[in-house]
């Protein structure tokens, strides 16, 4: 079993920055890859990024490449997510979840594939 606890959201203009974390606790930490969904009002829940662990291979969605940067610290068991350049269409809560598979691809970006999920935290830009 695997805890997961997402921090970091809030309200932030267009144009700027967030840093989200998630917290993991239980059992360990580097032994599986992670990633932040997020889920906007009367949308379903979609992929946003994901990190592998056995070479911290990265996946972005199409919508947050060059803006969104993953990355994790397995000694801290912490999971972040660096926000820039942040407009409306990022309003959302965001969710961290961890998967014990080891794949490659598009693997990471189906919401099936993660085990573990956090309880999520509010994104909101405004305009």
């Amino acid at each position: 079993q695997v805890q997961l606890a997402e921090s970091g959201g809030g309200l932030v203009q267009v144009g700027g920055s967030l840093r989200l974390s998630c917290a993991g606790s239980g059992r360990t930490f580097n032994n599986y890859a992670m990633a932040w969904f997020r889920q906007a009002p009367g949308k379903e829940r979609e992929f946003v990024a994901a990190i592998r662990t056995s070479d911290y291979r990265t996946y972005y969605a199409d919508s947050v490449k060059g803006r969104f940067t993953i990355s994790r610290d397995n000694a801290k068991s912490v999971l972040y997510l660096q926000m820039n350049s942040l407009n409306p269409e990022d309003t959302a809560v965001y969710y961290c979840a961890a998967s014990y598979s080891s794949a490659s691809g598009s693997y990471y970006t189906k919401q099936w594939a993660y085990d573990y999920w956090g309880q999520g935290t509010q994104v909101t830009v405004s305009s």
